[in-house]
């Protein structure tokens, strides 16, 4: 069978990428926003462009693998414009679970943190992203081929929903009308994302639309000014310590903790933080006792 090529779409966005990334630096500094972090802002850029140019090879990788989990799939859905409207909720829907899911697995948290571990919220931190997340993450969409979505509409679906997600990073873009804030994911909904604050972490996992998140229980508006990074902040500009440094630190746990095998395979599907002592701190430990003071206030 004929492979049809997959329209590189981030590929042809990265021109209005970088546009807009330089209008975004001019409009900050002319509001006189929080100073534009010049060296974060270009271990951004250079996290992104070393995702697209591990993409390359990746991508053929996810298409072999797609393509022959198609074979066994239940149905066959046609190249219609109902079935890419179908297909728009549905992808977003296996987003959403991704998403969350690298908020909560310590495996997949290893490859997510690098997109987090910004302390500053601008357009470039959504170029911000991982080099290790794409040889194992399309798991999450496995379920969309066995329905009957064929690859090509699938992995062209994820990109039309990262290309969606690059313009909600931003501080510039205060609320959006209240209609739109109700159902899509927007700058404020994806501040609260980004945020460390115990309130908002873990919260609002949507990727273009927030309904999932109202549904699962996991949406959290913005109130109070966002702190953004991690928990524990990873103090460098240094695109490979960022990269990996999860990496080297979970599996460092996992072979040196001196515990059973079962809570050694734990630190790979914990959540981040967990410890087989009980000594360790969970974002939901942080946001419980957060609650608890503002119950007792």
């Amino acid at each position: 069978m004929q492979i049809p090529e997959i329209p590189n779409l981030i590929h042809y966005a990265i021109p209005f990428f970088i546009v807009t990334v330089i209008l975004e630096i001019i409009l900050t500094i002319k509001i006189k926003l929080d100073e534009y972090e010049f060296k974060d802002a270009g271990t951004s850029i250079l996290m992104g462009l070393g995702n697209v140019f591990i993409g390359l090879f990746t991508k053929g990788i996810v298409l072999g693998v797609f393509l022959f989990l198609y074979q066994y799939r239940f149905f066959t859905i046609p190249f219609a414009w109902w079935s890419w409207l179908i297909l728009l909720f549905a992808e977003d829907l296996c987003y959403y679970w991704f998403h969350r899911i690298s908020h909560e697995s310590r495996l997949f948290w290893a490859s997510h943190v690098v997109h987090h571990s910004s302390q500053k919220y601008n357009l470039s931190t959504a170029l911000r992203q991982t080099w290790s997340g794409s040889f194992y993450s399309f798991v999450f969409w496995i379920p969309l081929l066995l329905i009957g979505f064929h690859p090509i509409m699938v992995m062209t679906q994820m990109a039309i929903s990262l290309i969606y997600q690059y313009w909600i990073h931003t501080e510039l873009i205060k609320k959006m009308p209240n209609w739109f804030e109700a159902i899509f994911n927007t700058p404020s909904h994806h501040r609260v994302h980004h945020a460390t604050n115990p309130q908002y972490l873990d919260r609002n996992h949507a990727g273009i639309f927030i309904i999932w998140d109202k549904l699962f229980g996991t949406f959290e508006p913005e109130i109070e000014k966002p702190v953004y990074g991690l928990v524990k902040n990873i103090e460098t500009y240094n695109p490979v310590k960022i990269a990996f440094l999860e990496w080297v630190n979970m599996f460092r746990d996992f072979s040196f903790s001196k515990t059973s095998f079962l809570n050694k395979v734990k630190y790979l599907i914990k959540p981040p933080g967990w410890k087989h002592d009980g000594t360790g701190v969970l974002s939901s430990n942080l946001r419980e006792e957060w609650e608890k003071k503002n119950r007792q206030a």
